[in-house]
C-alpha cells in the first residue's frame, strides 16, 4: 500500500476530453486502440469487449487503459462493424456530442437514446511513464462504485460550462478519479499478478533516472551506452537490467515514447512530418514514417488529417 502511495504522489493527470455522447447506431470496432486512457459511464448503453466478449451493463463503468488493443462493441442491437482506422475516421457519425439537457428533452418526448459520459485522459509517473500502461492491466468493467460515477459526471459537467473555478475543480477531480480507479483495483483484488510484478520498478531510483532521462531527451542520443551512464551500470548489463525491471527492451520502450510524443505533436501543432520525426529522434523521415505506420496502422499524414476532422 505504501508503494502505491508514493507512486500516486508522482502521477500527473492531464484531461484531454470530457463529454456526454449519444450513440446514433450500435458499432463493433475490431482492434480498438488509443494512446490515451478512456473511462465511460454507461448511462444508457451496453458494451462488449475483449476476446471473450465481456459485458458492461447500463449504469456500470468501462475503463480502457492507454495502449491496450481490444475488440469493442458499443450499443444494443445489430452493429456496424468497423476497423479501428474506420472508426477513428467516422467517429462523429456514430458518437455525437450531446448535453444533459438535450438528453432530458429526448426522454421527455419518449425517445429512447443510448448515451454515455466519457473522459479521455493521460496519466504519467515522474513525467515520463504512462501509469496504467506500465501496470499492463487489460480493459475492465467497474461495478458498484458510485464515487467513480459521480466524479465522471462532475468532470463532464465542469468541462461543459463556464462557471468560475471550473478548471480547479476539474484538476482536483481528475486526480481523485485516478486514485479511485487504483483503489477499486486494489480493494477488489483485480490484476494482482500484474500489479505485484509491474509496480515494483517504480521503486528503483536508477530506473526512475532512466525514465526521466529518456523523456527529456527523446530527440537525442538514447543508446544503451548512454542509458548505462545515466543508471551507473555497464553497457552490457543495462539492456538486461531494464528488461528485468519492466518486461520490455529499452529500445522498444524508447520507440514507444517517441511515437507517443510524435502523436501529441501531430495533434497539437502544424509542424511538418519531417520536423516532427527529427524532434522525436528520427533523422531519416522515411524510416520514421515506416515505423509510425507499423505502430499505429496508419500513416502520420493520414492521422493528422483524421485528427483535424475530429477536432473541427
Amino acid at each position: 500500500m505504501e508503494d502505491f502511495n508514493k507512486i500516486l504522489e508522482s502521477v500527473a493527470v492531464r484531461l484531454s476530453k470530457a463529454q456526454s455522447i449519444q450513440l446514433t447506431h450500435p458499432i463493433m470496432v475490431d482492434g480498438y486502440y488509443d494512446v490515451e486512457n478512456h473511462i465511460m459511464l454507461l448511462e444508457n448503453c451496453k458494451v462488449r469487449f475483449g476476446k471473450f466478449e465481456e459485458i458492461g451493463e447500463v449504469g456500470e463503468i468501462f475503463f480502457i487503459p492507454a495502449g491496450k488493443m481490444t475488440n469493442l462493441a458499443l450499443g444494443m442491437g445489430p452493429s456496424v462493424r468497423l476497423t479501428n482506422d474506420e472508426y477513428k475516421t467516422a467517429k462523429k457519425k456514430y458518437l455525437v456530442k450531446t448535453t444533459e439537457d438535450e438528453i432530458k428533452k429526448s426522454i421527455a418526448k419518449g425517445k429512447e437514446i443510448e448515451h454515455i459520459s466519457q473522459i479521455s485522459f493521460e496519466t504519467k509517473v515522474f513525467d515520463s511513464v504512462n501509469f496504467f500502461s506500465s501496470l499492463d492491466i487489460p480493459p475492465f468493467v467497474i461495478r458498484n462504485n458510485e464515487r467513480i460515477a459521480t466524479l465522471i459526471k462532475k468532470v463532464v459537467f465542469e468541462t461543459n460550462n463556464d462557471k468560475p473555478g471550473g478548471k480547479r475543480i476539474i484538476a482536483s477531480s481528475m486526480v481523485e478519479l485516478v486514485i479511485e480507479i487504483v483503489r477499486h483495483i486494489i480493494d477488489n483484488r483485480l490484476f494482482v499478478e500484474q500489479l505485484t510484478t509491474n509496480a515494483t520498478y517504480f521503486k528503483d531510483p536508477r530506473l526512475v533516472d532512466i525514465f526521466n532521462f529518456i523523456q527529456k531527451n527523446l530527440g537525442g542520443n538514447l543508446s544503451n551506452k548512454r542509458l548505462a551512464k545515466v543508471a551507473g551500470v555497464s553497457e552490457d548489463y543495462v539492456g538486461q537490467y531494464f528488461k528485468i525491471m519492466t518486461g520490455i527492451n529499452p529500445q522498444d520502450y524508447i520507440e514507444y515514447q517517441r511515437m507517443e510524443a510524435a502523436v501529441d505533436i501531430l495533434r497539437t501543432t502544424k509542424k511538418s512530418i519531417r520536423d516532427i520525426g527529427k524532434e522525436v529522434g528520427y533523422k531519416d523521415t522515411a524510416y520514421f514514417c515506416r515505423r509510425f505506420k507499423m505502430m499505429f496502422g496508419i500513416p502520420a499524414a493520414k492521422m493528422r488529417k483524421r485528427e483535424n476532422l475530429l477536432n473541427a
